[in-house]
């Protein structure tokens, strides 16, 4: 298994429940603030987003980037955590 960072352990470590946007492996402060701006304050309201999109990572990194200000790593690592979420809890 490829190495998980301690965030992304820690988001995978139980359900989504009402965690902040900010606790989506790969959302900087920068990141979460145009999110919540956006109405994605809730990582599940994001996650929401991922699955409208079919789980399409590539999709979803090309969305974050260019409607929400990402880095491309930002996206990469946040479309990551979300897909590893689903396929740990769906």
């Amino acid at each position: 298994m490829e190495h998980m960072s301690p965030r992304l352990r820690a988001f995978l470590s139980e359900p989504i429940g009402e965690k902040d946007v900010a606790w989506v492996d790969g959302i900087s402060r920068e990141l979460a603030i145009n999110l919540v701006t956006k109405g994605f304050n809730k990582a599940y309201i994001l996650l929401g987003q991922f699955l409208l999109m079919h789980k399409d990572e590539v999709e979803f990194q090309k969305w974050l980037i260019c409607c929400c200000g990402a880095t491309e790593c930002e996206a990469q690592e946040s479309s990551h955590c979300l897909k590893e979420w689903c396929s740990c809890f769906l």
